[in-house]
């Protein structure tokens, strides 16, 4: 799950990570009145505007701006609410802004970056830190991959004081500077680690001018599989930031993912879902979804699936894949029958059944009356795709 800025921000403030003071706003009142509060309470006369979206690029986009007076935090934050802000991250339709962060400026002396992750290959936690702040880590990594340091932490001890040090001194910090960038570290890997992320990235962290190690922007992802431990950060998340049919889809346990294809997909399996993929682009077409519906292809999810994949105008067929393993393939046959009476079904419909009861799957749907291609073989389902795709 995504948060937005200034929702990392105060769960990294929780952990005693320093971060610029900031208030978030929805209206241009509420930008204007924060900006007066951050006045009072930090003798601030600039400010920075910012556009709370999920999405990286926000700077390139006009969604961030810099406000030397209250009065410019109106003018600026009335620009930017409501927008359709387009990044290299929110596609061409972009993304509407529905909120801003109003913070106080600071006064930036040098940029770094620092992150945490799960390098899968090492199967351990590693943290990136680079002199190269405010530049995308994987251009960095590119481009000048020397100028990263990392540091993989051991689960069984977790993070040491002397790998923080470390990190602190290989980016330059000296004197209380380096302290404060050791105590940073420190407080971001305990962030990440109790919240379950799956990414802390602090990009620019920032050195002032009056010395302070601060973070002037963050980003978090936590772990959807284990929001069940955090019950106060599942609220926060912000469904109008997430494409709605995916939304829709976990309404009903469904797994799905939107892509740009034209054939739509509904597998059990993830791995399954993968191939499917694969055979539908050797067939001449490109997957529209990526959709799983688990072990028990029952006619409320089927139909759910039918709905969603049908919402995509540039579906133009649809391959159903299922492997018959926890089901049983007559079941899902029948599944099939009964969901596509609830869901008037006008594309060309493929399904392949495998494995137990296969044969007497297909049966149940060639009798059905269904206008549908069944098929067995992998390779026969491919086939079918191709001819509905008239290629």
């Amino acid at each position: 799950m995504k948060v937005h800025e200034y929702q990392a921000k105060d769960i990294l403030a929780s952990y005693g990570v320093a971060v610029q003071a900031g208030i978030v706003a929805t209206t241009t009142d509420e930008a204007v009145a924060a900006a007066e509060r951050l006045q009072a309470e930090y003798d601030s006369n600039l400010f920075v505007v910012k556009a709370q979206i999920h999405a990286g690029g926000r700077g390139k986009g006009g969604g961030v701006k810099l406000a030397k007076s209250v009065d410019e935090v109106r003018e600026k934050a009335d620009n930017i609410l409501g927008m359709m802000l387009k990044t290299p991250q929110t596609g061409p339709e972009g993304q509407e802004v529905r909120s801003v962060l109003i913070a106080d400026a600071v006064d930036i002396a040098k940029e770094y970056y620092l992150g945490i992750t799960l390098d899968r290959g090492r199967n351990q936690t590693v943290i990136m830190a680079s002199t190269e702040g405010g530049v995308e880590i994987e251009t960095v990594a590119e481009e000048t991959p020397e100028k990263i340091l990392k540091e993989w932490i051991d689960p069984v001890i977790g993070l040491q004081g002397f790998q923080a040090r470390r990190l602190a001194f290989g980016l330059g910090f000296e004197g209380g500077a380096f302290k404060q960038a050791v105590k940073f570290i420190m407080a971001l890997y305990r962030a990440y680690e109790e919240s379950d992320c799956s990414i802390a990235e602090i990009n620019p962290l920032t050195l002032t001018e009056q010395g302070d190690v601060l973070a002037v922007d963050a980003k978090i992802n936590i772990d959807d599989n284990a929001m069940y431990r955090h019950k106060d950060l599942a609220e926060l998340r912000d469904i109008h930031e997430e494409d709605p049919l995916e939304v829709e889809a976990g309404e009903h346990h469904l797994n799905y993912v939107k892509l740009d294809g034209n054939v739509g997909c509904m597998v059990n399996g993830a791995g399954l879902a993968m191939a499917t993929m694969d055979i539908i682009k050797l067939a001449g077409g490109e997957p529209a979804n990526f959709l799983d519906v688990g072990g028990g292809a029952n006619p409320d999810t089927v139909a759910a699936g039918f709905r969603i994949i049908l919402k995509d105008p540039e579906v133009k067929a649809i391959l159903v894949n299922i492997f018959g393993g926890i089901v049983r393939c007559d079941r899902v046959a029948n599944g099939i029958v009964e969901a596509a009476k609830r869901v008037d079904i006008k594309l060309p419909l493929i399904v392949r059944l495998q494995g137990t009861n296969a044969a007497e799957g297909k049966a149940i749907l060639d009798e059905s009356g269904l206008e549908v291609e069944t098929a067995i073989l992998f390779q026969e389902a491919a086939d079918k795709v191709q001819t509905a795709l008239g290629s």
